[in-house]
């Protein structure tokens, strides 16, 4: 590798860290003759693990850190003294074949600072993507960074070439973007994603009458937010990803914790640490809407805007319901046994189908995998436990469960031990 191109990987690389929204999964492409790599069996996934615990890789890098915004959240902001640097389309889409010749990497997340206009810089992601594709013949994974303000034509193109593509909204309320990045506006971030659903529909209709018609981003889009630069509730922060979600194309919404990059300016909240425990809460709270059957007003709303920091939500919403618990396990019905504590998708998968066959008590769930030191207060079963949450109050489930504090953070978080179900 030449000395330059090393430099300037190392300043990228450096520059694209602050990005979370680079996992990926839900495509499928395969190996083809004189091609190089695949996406097959979860090849290609980046900061995630295959079903035999090996842990993937993608190169994670941007094509410039030179921006013409000044967002004050980001590192990258044109204000900003650092080193800045520059691939050449050719120098970028090299490197990636050399590193996944060399087995560094199985696929490429690209994103980059806007130079010059969006299209320009779109451009040069699609260029990228595509000598891949075309010139390469690279079948591996590529997830592209969508430039506010890009033109469909150009978003259209990127979805050829591109297994997924993301539009970061960053900040979840329009007021406090234009605080923070007034020379961005919510239209500008949402219009890419509308043209990315858009031509998403467009596809899977033309594939319905031409099997051989291309896929558009077939893993989809995703976006990211980041929490605690703002005082937005979490309550603000989960209707905004709720409403995505019912986006047709949306996969996944990230959620990273505020660092304090820029201590400098005085718009910006200054904190000590990420607020890493709010940041997981709303990963859990993101689950229960995807997998859990919950609606955002279920998990916060005006009465309680913001989630329990010391208990997981779903404990929290049982713990206000009192009224529906105890659980029958042995008659409830699926959605029912999805909102015990304790109990996860694969654990009420299981006791929906092995109570078929016998009544279940505690020595089997705990075998099925229930979490029983939080179930144990909600459910009845063949084997009943001392007391339940009728006997015990909320107060004293909840007294009973809070995890045991490790220590305290600088900025009063508290780091805890999770349990996601």
């Amino acid at each position: 590798m030449k000395a330059d191109v090393f430099d300037k990987l190392k300043i990228l690389a450096e520059a694209a860290k602050y990005d979370v929204s680079c996992s990926s999964g839900g495509t499928v492409r395969s190996n083809q003759k004189g091609g190089v790599g695949n996406t097959v069996g979860g090849i290609g996934v980046c900061h995630s693990f295959a079903a035999d615990g090996r842990c993937i890789s993608l190169l994670k890098i941007m094509l410039t850190n030179f921006c013409i915004y000044d967002c004050a959240y980001c590192i990258n902001r044109r204000s900003n003294d650092r080193p800045r640097a520059t691939f050449a389309v050719s120098e970028l889409v090299d490197l990636t074949m050399e590193f996944y010749r060399r087995n560094y990497i199985e696929g490429l997340f690209l994103s980059s600072g806007v130079v010059r206009n969006p299209d320009y810089t779109m451009e040069r992601l699609v260029k990228v993507a595509k000598d891949l594709r075309t010139v390469h013949r690279f079948n591996g994974y590529i997830h592209l960074k969508s430039i506010p303000g890009a033109s469909s034509e150009l978003i259209r193109e990127a979805g050829l070439y591109a297994d997924r593509l993301s539009v970061n909204i960053e900040i979840p309320n329009e007021q406090s973007l234009q605080r923070l990045a007034p020379e961005k506006t919510f239209k500008s971030i949402f219009q890419p994603m509308q043209f990315i659903r858009q031509h998403a529909i467009e596809s899977s209709e033309e594939r319905k009458h031409f099997r051989s018609a291309p896929r558009f981003a077939p893993a989809g889009q995703s976006t990211q937010m980041i929490v605690g630069a703002t005082p937005e509730s979490d309550n603000d922060i989960l209707k905004l990803s709720s409403a995505l979600y019912t986006q047709r194309t949306m996969r996944r919404v990230y959620y990273s914790g505020y660092i304090s990059v820029n201590t400098y300016d005085k718009r910006l909240p200054a904190l000590k640490q990420p607020p890493l425990v709010r940041e997981n809460r709303l990963y859990q709270a993101d689950w229960l809407m995807r997998f859990y059957h919950f609606k955002v007003n279920e998990i916060v709303d005006d009465a309680y805007p913001n989630l329990d920091l010391e208990i997981d939500p779903k404990l929290a919403w049982a713990l206000r319901h009192p009224e529906i618990f105890p659980v029958d396990i042995n008659t409830a019905d699926y959605e029912m046994i999805l909102r015990i504590p304790g109990i996860g998708v694969k654990s009420a998968t299981l006791i929906c189908s092995s109570r078929r066959f016998s009544r279940l008590s505690f020595y089997e769930l705990k075998k099925i995998g229930v979490v029983m030191k939080k179930a144990q207060y909600f459910i009845v079963c063949r084997e009943l436990p001392a007391h339940t949450i009728n006997e015990l109050k909320p107060s004293g489930v909840r007294s009973l469960l809070v995890p045991t504090v490790k220590r305290k953070i600088d900025d009063g978080q508290l780091e805890l031990d999770f349990d996601a179900t």
